[in-house]
């Protein structure tokens, strides 16, 4: 999730996304609803929005990864980066199905494959294909990207196929499992596509920002024709809701997300491409630069943080903890889900991190200052 090349849109970009993606887990502890926020039926425009935004965060994760790790051959080689990318990926999914699996459940009754998993496996796939031509590369992000629907009714069960694709739970043992929230195609793709953008970084600074426009206006009418007449890309289709043009919008938008359908890499890559060019014309935002430049140390704390603040909370306010019953989760008697909270609770959980990350950054020149 690091990037050897800085450049100030890149980390500023990667930022604001980690800060979206506190946000989205800070509401799965804080603001435990008994609807999906994206269930029409049961939502209202806030909780969907507040839910909907935080879906730039793993497009811009793995779409930027896919940058920097271009980056960093040209500074290093080929050799260097495939090595790198390798070692990276495989820790990656070490601390996912440790660290990361234990702070969301502060137990370890099943291992949770998401973004940092799925990150992790697109390294290493990535450090074998930067050894071909970057038209190949391309190419594969293409057929990944665009052909990975087509087997979306496919559901034959499995660990490969769940793991792939299909994703859910697949039971190892009695009482543990793994849980694959995130599948892992297309996300390869989408990194190898990274990737093959990487050389729009050599260009000047106005030609930069320019192409960028134009591949993010691209992906949003690619995104538009294609939602439009549910033609192709997401299996979950769109319709009118008869309660007004915002829930109409909000079915337009509410595209598939586990895996990423191309209707949803469409959208969210077009918003995410129109981001770092707005970022190349600002100038420096401290605060995005600080959660930008330590992302992986900001990924490794932030959940647990949270999950321990929810949880002195629930017991201060309501006397108790949730518990999981039949596996559904039963909040403490007298609990209401806050959006409100939710935000309240998030801000802070911003300003705790922002200084903890500073000790973080401060540490690391010290110690590279030591080692020079």
């Amino acid at each position: 999730m690091g990037t050897t090349a800085r450049l100030p849109a890149i980390d500023m970009l990667r930022g604001l996304v980690i800060a979206l993606m506190a946000l989205d887990h800070t509401r799965d502890f804080f603001g435990f609803a008994p609807f999906h926020p994206e269930d029409l039926s049961a939502t209202t425009p806030a909780w969907f929005w507040t839910r909907w935004f935080t879906h730039l965060c793993a497009t811009a994760f793995v779409l930027l990864a896919g940058c920097s790790a271009f980056l960093r051959g040209e500074k290093n080689g080929v050799r260097d980066l495939s090595r790198y990318l390798a070692t990276r990926g495989a820790m990656l999914i070490a601390l996912e199905a440790t660290w990361v699996s234990f702070s969301w459940q502060f137990g370890y009754g099943v291992i949770i494959f998401q973004v940092i998993w799925a990150l992790g496996m697109s390294m290493i796939v990535l450090a074998g294909l930067v050894w071909l031509p970057r038209p190949a590369i391309a190419l594969f992000a293409a057929l990944l990207i665009v052909g990975h629907n087509a087997f979306d009714g496919w559901r034959p069960g499995g660990l490969l196929a769940q793991a792939l694709h299909q994703g859910g739970f697949y039971p190892v043992a009695r009482g543990f499992g793994i849980l694959f929230v995130y599948p892992l195609l297309p996300w390869p793709g989408l990194m190898a596509a990274g990737y093959a953008l990487g050389p729009i970084f050599n260009v000047d600074a106005a030609r930069r920002r320019r192409l960028l426009l134009l591949a993010s206006g691209a992906l949003m009418l690619t995104f538009i024709a294609l939602r439009l007449g549910n033609l192709y890309g997401d299996p979950d289709p769109w319709s009118a809701q008869g309660r007004g043009f915002m829930f109409d919008l909000m079915s337009f938008v509410r595209v598939h997300k586990y895996p990423p359908s191309l209707q949803y890499l469409c959208v969210t890559g077009s918003i995410v491409l129109a981001l770092l060019a707005g970022f190349e014309r600002v100038r420096k935002v401290g605060v995005l630069l600080v959660f930008g430049r330590s992302p992986l140390f900001f990924y490794l704390l932030h959940i647990a943080l949270i999950h321990l603040l929810a949880g002195v909370y629930l017991l201060l306010r309501y006397g108790s903890l949730p518990d999981v019953v039949n596996n559904s989760t039963q909040m403490p008697a007298g609990y209401t889900p806050s959006l409100a909270l939710v935000y309240i609770a998030w801000l802070g959980i911003l300003v705790l991190m922002y200084g903890l990350t500073l000790l973080c950054l401060r540490w690391r020149r010290k110690r590279n200052s030591a080692s020079a």
